[in-house]
């Protein structure tokens, strides 16, 4: 997917953005999963003032009680708020998956542009270590990288990021590939445009939209990742809640207390669910053939 050369006056930016929310708010799945995201991403932010309890203050005479008035998703193996510490969780599995993407952005894009942009011999070679790495599992590499540095939010979103990244840069070299061989890209050039402007200005530019709605997808892939990393105990560590570690909890009281697993486990739900409509939506509100 690409999109038409950066030609259109300035005055017009505002006409177009309007035109592409237009094209977006007609999505109504788009529009739900930008609810969904909205009210995770609220509260994290305000999960100080939202959450009704501390989320890792211990309550020994409330263990594994069931949902009731005063504890709504009930309490779970040492007497914490399931709810409390289900908005706190939100904190770590959307930290994880935009730093995660940032960091999988940061490295493959450029790779991806450069490499598409240079061709030859170069291309090749960075190509053949981008599929060997695409030969491993997302997850396993994620893993692998995880345990390598050590148990921690910090080092779970490191390692995600890192093993995302040659997915972008696979983008990156593609849309490469369709942009330079544009007429504007061609006139840029006998102009006298430096390569480092035609890069930034031109190439990246357009393929932006396509590297935007990958993005997106790639930020609930993260979110999984992530939550997968705590139930192995290798993301966010106790006694901080993440979804991941709380669903790891609960396993094993399932037939006890099956809200310590469900709702975690609804929230990770929602939230990949909310980042997928919204990248859906997007991706059809930037698609030019439509």
């Amino acid at each position: 997917m690409s999109v038409s050369a950066p030609t259109a006056a300035s005055d017009k930016a505002p006409s177009q953005f309007a035109w592409l929310a237009r094209r977006f708010i007609r999505n109504r799945a788009a529009l739900f999963g930008l609810v969904i995201v909205g009210l995770f991403v609220i509260l994290a932010v305000f999960a100080p003032l939202i959450a009704p309890f501390d989320p890792i203050k211990t309550n020994w005479s409330m263990i594994r009680k069931a949902p009731s008035a005063l504890h709504w998703f009930g309490t779970d193996e040492l007497g914490r708020d399931v709810l409390s510490r289900v908005i706190y969780g939100a904190r770590a599995s959307l930290m994880a998956g935009v730093v995660s993407v940032l960091i999988a952005f940061t490295i493959g894009v450029p790779i991806g542009i450069v490499s598409g942009y240079i061709g030859g011999i170069f291309d090749t070679v960075v190509m053949r270590i981008i599929d060997a790495f695409l030969a491993i599992p997302f997850l396993i590499m994620a893993i692998a990288l995880a345990a390598f540095l050590g148990p921690s939010l910090t080092n779970a979103m490191i390692a995600i990021g890192i093993s995302s990244a040659p997915i972008f840069a696979r983008l990156a070299r593609g849309q490469t590939l369709v942009i330079k061989v544009e007429e504007y890209i061609e006139a840029a050039y006998s102009l006298g445009v430096r390569p480092m402007t035609i890069l930034v200005k031109y190439i990246f530019v357009n393929a932006f939209p396509p590297l935007l709605v990958q993005s997106t997808l790639a930020i609930a892939t993260a979110i999984i990742a992530e939550a997968a990393l705590a139930f192995l105990g290798l993301g966010q560590q106790p006694p901080d809640a993440s979804w991941g570690s709380m669903l790891n909890a609960g396993r094993s009281s399932l037939s006890l207390a099956p809200w310590m697993s469900i709702y975690p486990g609804i929230a990770i739900f929602l939230t990949v669910l909310g980042f997928n409509l919204l990248g859906d939506g997007l991706h059809d509100a930037l698609d030019p053939k439509d």
